[in-house]
């Protein structure tokens, strides 16, 4: 009867691998992809690390599933009520060793996962003492301030860019630089939040006095365009408050702030964000507007539905 048993588990196991390896393979992901699962992909390292953070917990959680699951269809396949039987399976209680397992188990499981979410937390917080570039980040009804207070302009002031009714402010940054970022806030709660960093820190103003730590660093590994957002409901036109980071190469990034620090010639004062890019010529990556917020609206302060080009 035994092995009667043992045959019947054995092919329901080789059913249920056979149905997930072709529902798998009906979703037409890579093993990459499963292995993120769902997990947006990261284009920074600390972004990375989530991500295997993830990875390990979903893989941890799927084997307990997995297991109890097993146990429940186990006990509903071979300790039911047999129709031609007048008798009721065995019962079975205060099994010690059962209880001790399964009162440990959970807590290695804990342990385990807590140890790797603390060694991940201190990996994306950490700072070093002299980052490559320094951003200054401010957030306000509803634009976005970006500076580099480690550049000036021909005119002594320091490097800045925000956006207006016309354009999306762009945060332009190098590829494989460590950067560091300061965010702060001129009037309410705000949250600085690019889905590729996998990372959303919220802002506030005057962070000093309100016990937060508004400084953060992180390394960009590709060259792109990523949408940036305020993830913090922050007023009337907090879904227009958005903003696009530029990830150059660390040579193009360099010529681009040679030229944002010295004066343009047609205009006679500094260079702005746009004629920058525009001056550099490199394709996509240096197109003057954001390439990746459309259909938003740059309008940040339009009050009627036909001015911030909504459509009914």
């Amino acid at each position: 009867m035994s092995l009667i048993k043992g045959a019947r588990a054995m092919r329901l196991a080789k059913v249920a691998m056979l149905v997930s390896l072709v529902g798998i393979a009906a979703t037409g992901c890579s093993s990459e992809e499963v292995l993120r699962f769902g997990w947006p992909k990261a284009v920074t390292e600390q972004g990375e690390r989530m991500r295997e953070l993830w990875t390990g917990s979903v893989i941890a959680a799927l084997i307990v599933g997995v297991l109890v699951w097993a146990l429940i269809f186990w006990s509903v396949a071979f300790h039911r009520k047999r129709k031609n039987s007048p008798d009721m399976p065995r019962q079975t209680q205060y099994n010690l060793p059962l209880e001790i397992g399964l009162t440990v188990l959970p807590m290695i499981i804990i342990v385990v996962l807590f140890y790797y979410a603390v060694v991940t937390q201190n990996f994306v917080n950490k700072k070093i003492a002299n980052p490559d570039v320094k951003v200054d980040v401010v957030a306000t009804q509803w634009n976005w301030v970006f500076s580099y207070p480690e550049t000036k302009t021909a005119n002594g002031e320091v490097v800045r860019t925000s956006g207006d009714n016309a354009t999306i402010p762009l945060l332009v940054l190098p590829t494989s630089k460590t950067i560091q970022y300061t965010i702060s806030s001129g009037d309410v709660i705000h949250s600085f939040f690019v889905p590729e960093f996998n990372f959303k820190r919220d802002v506030f103003p005057r962070p000093e006095k309100n016990n937060t730590d508004n400084v953060f660093q992180n390394k960009i590994d590709r060259e792109g365009a990523f949408i940036g957002h305020c993830a913090e409901l922050c007023g009337t036109y907090h879904g227009m408050m958005n903003f696009e980071v530029r990830a150059l190469s660390p040579d193009k990034f360099d010529r681009y702030m040679k030229l944002r620090a010295s004066t343009n010639p047609k205009t006679a004062k500094p260079y702005s964000a746009a004629e920058a890019l525009t001056e550099m010529n490199c394709g996509d990556l240096c197109k003057p507007e954001a390439v990746t917020t459309y259909p938003f609206t740059t309008k940040r302060d339009a009050r009627t539905p036909s001015e911030r080009g909504e459509t009914r």
